[in-house]
């Protein structure tokens, strides 16, 4: 089972890619492109798992059965 700190260090580490790959001055490849969508699903997943592990340690329930969510899930939440 990932540690919160593992969670937000490939957390960090997606960020950081998109954040590099977004600064990037060279005209954005499809490849470039299709990497920034998968970073950004992949952010929104780890994001939410954490959120999901947190809650439940707020409230004292097991984290060890939480799953992550589906990328279709995930990016149909409303903000």
């Amino acid at each position: 089972m990932a540690t919160e700190k593992s969670m937000l260090d490939h957390i960090n580490e997606l960020a950081a890619e998109e954040k590099q790959l977004r600064s990037s001055t060279h005209t954005h490849t499809d490849e470039d492109r299709e990497r920034l969508r998968h970073l950004e699903e992949q952010l929104d997943q780890a994001w939410d798992l954490l959120r999901q592990r947190r809650a439940r340690d707020e409230f004292d329930e097991p984290t060890d059965d939480v799953q992550e969510r589906p990328v279709g899930e995930v990016e149909g939440y409303l903000q």
